[in-house]
């Protein structure tokens, strides 16, 4: 099967967390062809090396500034005119009122498809973010259902400024629509479109499925609109731009998950987090993201002083500040404790992150060793070799990937039962409540103080991680997945023989690249004359979820 690989950012590398997920999965499968559609790629970004294998092509969006920027001259660029402006401005309008308008959600879809197909051959940029646009927020906002939503002399009732921010940000997020990719001998073409992490690298997908009925799969490691949320929190934009976007986010993840054939998060409690936004509980299989430190060794002999690893970002989210509280109280249990923290400030900590280096300074002032500010770690294995115990503090709740890696040093776990983390530690380290100090403080000082149990919760932890993470599992349940998809899919859309380039002519021996009337109607176009290929047909099992049971 030719597959599409949909990814929002830019050409992912082979040590990224996106790039490495596409290596392995490329390398499991080896069976398929697979093409990557960077939406944030560009042509002056440089190609990865060595490629991911069995990766066939790697496709930007066709614009020398990507999603981010449309010069003068790139093919983004132009407008639209006559019927054509017509009808886009009034698609947009209908999406917008769509994310502004209580109860116009239903009108999102539609609008959204109307829009890819008003701007199709270029131009939408251009028109999304001209004054016409900016006169179709400004009208939408005023309108009487968006003004009952921000209140009359409401400190969040939109200005001039954020029409133009919202006008922007929109623009950015529906340039996809225009990416030169929905041809015959693109995504047209393909068996399956494979969106990773959901978010903006969906929309060639949907788009795909609307206009070639090509099967959508979404993969989601850390929800998209999850994230958003959580990064509009400190946004530097009004409230109403965050509400527009928010929604614009929000009902994207409903209409892809709606329309894919099959949804994979990495854990169930994004399963639920799906469920609750729209996706249908049939379509989905959880599939454990696996890493490649599954075979990795442990980690070696522990300090000589009881110490702690903290890992996490240092945010007000983080728990680092839960951290240093609970470190306050198992200092007068061990006065020898020693915490080590591992992360590092995002934009906008910086005060966090100092009053937290103040509060650690005031521990223990004459060890000034005691609580040690090491920046984030390059190889968490250096991290783990260091500590005895390994500390994840966040209200947010640790990625399950994070906690898996973790798990895999054969150091036991101490984190706080929120997100994914009761599901990947299981019975094999401790949960406390989040920002909770003294429970966290009496879980550390419990390990800390019992080297039999610190190993026994370790390697049964090692051995947990090793069977949900490998990297072999989360292959053989793409390579079930990709069948399953296909062979209970009616087949894209019949395209005619002479439309296909030469070029491409060999993904005709690829056992799923047409349905069965693609080659009857080529028979009597007299375009080809040889067989289709004979393959096995019957319905694919649908695979158990990973760790179920």
């Amino acid at each position: 099967m030719r597959i599409a690989l949909l990814t929002e950012s830019a050409f992912p590398a082979a040590r990224s967390v996106e790039g490495g997920w596409c290596d392995r999965l490329t390398r499991g499968l080896p069976e398929h062809d697979f093409e990557l559609y960077a939406l944030g790629a560009t042509r002056r970004d440089p190609v990865p090396e060595p490629l991911p294998a069995r990766l066939r092509q790697l496709r930007h969006s066709g614009s020398t500034g990507g999603l981010s920027g449309c010069p003068a001259g790139s093919p983004l660029a132009g407008g639209l005119h006559g019927l054509r402006r017509r009808r886009a401005l009034a698609a947009y309008r209908e999406l917008v009122a769509a994310l502004v308008e209580p109860g116009g959600a239903d009108g999102f879809a539609p609008a959204l498809y109307a829009l890819a197909e008003a701007g199709r051959g270029g131009g939408l940029p251009a028109l999304l973010r001209s004054g016409a646009a900016i006169a179709v927020v400004e009208e939408a906002w005023r309108s009487p259902g968006a003004r009952g939503t921000f209140g009359p002399g409401s400190v969040g009732e939109p200005l001039v400024r954020d029409a133009l921010v919202a006008v922007d940000l929109l623009e950015r997020c529906l340039r996809p629509l225009s990416a030169p990719w929905y041809g015959s001998d693109a995504l047209a073409s393909a068996d399956v479109c494979h969106a990773l992490d959901g978010g903006l690298g969906v929309l060639p997908g949907l788009i795909a499925r609307h206009d070639h009925g090509t099967p959508l799969i979404i993969t989601e490691h850390s929800l998209h609109l999850r994230e958003r949320a959580r990064g509009y929190r400190a946004a530097p934009y009004r409230w109403p731009v965050r509400a527009l976007l928010l929604a614009f986010f929000r009902l994207l993840a409903r209409e892809g998950y709606q329309q894919a054939g099959l949804i994979t998060p990495g854990s169930a409690y994004d399963r639920r987090w799906q469920i609750h936004c729209g996706a249908d509980p049939a379509a989905i299989r959880v599939v454990y993201q696996g890493t490649e430190r599954a075979d990795s060794p442990a980690a070696e002999a522990e300090p000589d002083l009881p110490t702690l690893a903290w890992s996490g970002p240092i945010e007000p989210y983080g728990g680092l500040a839960t951290m240093l509280r609970a470190f306050v109280e198992l200092r007068r249990r061990m006065p020898r404790a020693v915490l080590r923290i591992h992360g590092e400030a995002p934009a906008g900590a910086d005060a966090y992150q100092r009053r937290c280096r103040e509060l650690a300074r005031l521990i223990d002032p004459r060890d000034p060793q005691a609580v040690v500010f090491e920046g984030a770690a390059v190889e968490p294995a250096s991290v783990y070799g260091r500590a005895g115990v390994l500390v994840f503090s966040g209200a947010n709740g640790a990625s399950p990937r994070l906690l898996a890696e973790a798990m895999l040093s054969g150091r036991p776990v101490v984190a706080t039962d929120t997100g994914a983390a009761r599901e990947v530690v299981g019975p094999t380290g401790l949960l406390v409540p989040a920002e909770d100090p003294r429970a966290l403080a009496a879980a550390c000082a419990a390990l800390l103080g019992d080297a039999e149990r610190r190993s026994r919760l370790g390697n049964a932890g090692r051995l947990r991680a090793q069977e949900l993470y490998a990297v072999e599992p989360a292959a053989t349940a793409f390579r079930a997945l990709y069948l399953e998809l296909v062979s209970g899919w009616p087949g894209p859309s019949p395209v005619r023989p002479d439309t296909v380039p030469a070029t491409r002519q060999p993904f005709a021996r690829q056992p799923f690249a047409r349905p069965a009337d693609y080659w009857v109607a080529a028979d009597a176009h007299g375009a080809r004359d040889q067989a289709a290929p004979a393959h096995g047909g019957g319905r694919v099992g649908v695979p158990v979820e990973a760790g179920a049971g």
